[in-house]
């Protein structure tokens, strides 16, 4: 079941919205009902579901509605139509008591301009949620370092918000959204005034928080670049109206309509691919396998590497036909004969980032996680076909 539902949520900003509702529900678009009763649509019937644990992108340029469909999810903007569920209730429909509650301990919000007190310390800045809940000092100022040490602010507790750089005035935002332990973060536009350094290593960071975490967040952006990185999904709009959701992946090689395509073909594939997108599966063997056994594997599979792997999938090292073939004329095992520096990398790494050591190896590039286990295999075929922008192959582990 997914934590947030949204159901034809619509925002119609005007003095009659419900005229303007009426004409929207006929087929009249944005642009004639602001012609015809200066109302303005801000987001059509927007339609969604996010998964517990899931970073949702919502993107579009400056008047597509991402920020105004943000806000609705905490009703600091009233909808005009439609159903906004939180594990099933229907935040549009509580009662003002039920939407202090709702947002005090459901839902965190990080603004774009940091939002910090001047006159306050980073500690008083983090806790100050917390503080007009009514909650002790003494609790709230532990929640508050707590919530400091997850991003990498110990040690700052008394220092002023002009003591900080951008980038850690952003991260006292993320602390305070993040203090009283919410279900959902809100991030609206949060590094989108950082410099353009800072801004990816808070993206970064991001990621390794979400990593310990597992959040359930809703990130606003009007970069693509910075939506490709950080969202497991992405939802773009245009004009109000949710043009298409998707993975990452998924809006790179199908989009929806020209909209969508003139969005993403300026982007450099090199540094949104990663190595998890472009693998193949491998063909594996084990170490007490002979020789023969692994001549023959090699003709059914039609390769010429086999990737020796232990009970566990765990990578050994790999072997070539010349290599089995020698073994099985001077009697030799797999490990006496096996390639043991294979090349190797993290199925999270971009391409970009390891382009140097495929144009170095004359071996396939084995994709092993934190555990040495083997996901999968990349071809210098496939990270050239990536990048032209054909078909990704599937991708399978070992």
């Amino acid at each position: 079941m997914a934590i947030l539902e949204v159901k034809q949520l619509t925002k119609i900003f005007g003095q009659d919205p419900k005229r303007a509702l009426a004409m929207l529900n006929q087929g009249a678009s944005k642009a004639e009902i602001l012609k015809e009763t200066k109302m303005t649509v801000g987001v059509n019937k927007a339609e969604f579901a996010i998964e517990k644990g899931e970073i949702f992108v919502i993107m579009g340029l400056s008047g597509s509605g991402k920020s105004t469909l943000l806000r609705m999810l905490n009703r600091l903007i009233e909808p005009t139509a439609g159903q906004i569920l939180f594990n099933g209730t229907d935040v549009v429909k509580m009662t003002p008591a039920q939407l202090r509650q709702y947002r005090r301990k459901n839902v965190g919000m990080v603004f774009q301009k940091f939002a910090l007190f001047r006159h306050r310390t980073v500690l008083e800045n983090v806790e100050y949620g917390l503080e007009v809940q009514g909650m002790e000092k003494k609790k709230r100022q532990e929640l508050a370092r707590k919530a400091l040490q997850l991003v990498g602010l110990e040690g700052w507790e008394h220092k002023r918000p002009d003591e900080l750089s951008g980038g850690m005035q952003q991260r006292v935002g993320l602390a305070r959204g993040l203090a009283n332990d919410p279900d959902i973060l809100l991030m609206d536009e949060a590094f989108s005034a950082l410099d353009p350094l800072i801004r990816k290593d808070m993206q970064h960071e991001l990621l390794e928080l979400q990593s310990k975490m597992k959040k359930t967040i809703v990130f606003i952006t009007h970069d693509l670049d910075e939506a490709l990185r950080i969202g497991d999904r992405i939802a773009l709009m245009k004009d109000g109206v949710i043009v298409q959701i998707g993975t990452p992946e998924e809006i790179l090689t199908k989009p929806a309509d020209p909209y969508v395509q003139r969005f993403v073909e300026d982007v450099d594939m090199s540094k949104v691919l990663t190595a998890a997108h472009i693998m193949y599966k491998a063909e594996t063997i084990a170490p007490e396998r002979g020789p023969r056994v692994a001549l023959q594997l090699m003709r059914d599979s039609e390769v010429s590497t086999l990737y020796v792997v232990d009970k566990e999938k765990r990578l050994l090292g790999l072997v070539t036909a010349d290599a089995a073939s020698r073994a099985l004329k001077e009697n030799l095992s797999l490990e006496e004969v096996m390639e043991r520096n294979v090349p190797r990398v993290k199925p999270d790494a971009y391409l970009n980032e390891f382009f140097e050591l495929m144009a170095e190896t004359r071996l396939p590039v084995a994709v092993v996680d934190d555990e040495l286990k083997l996901r999968g295999v990349i071809i210098k075929g496939a990270v050239l076909s990536a990048l032209a922008g054909n078909t990704i192959p599937e991708a399978g582990g070992a």
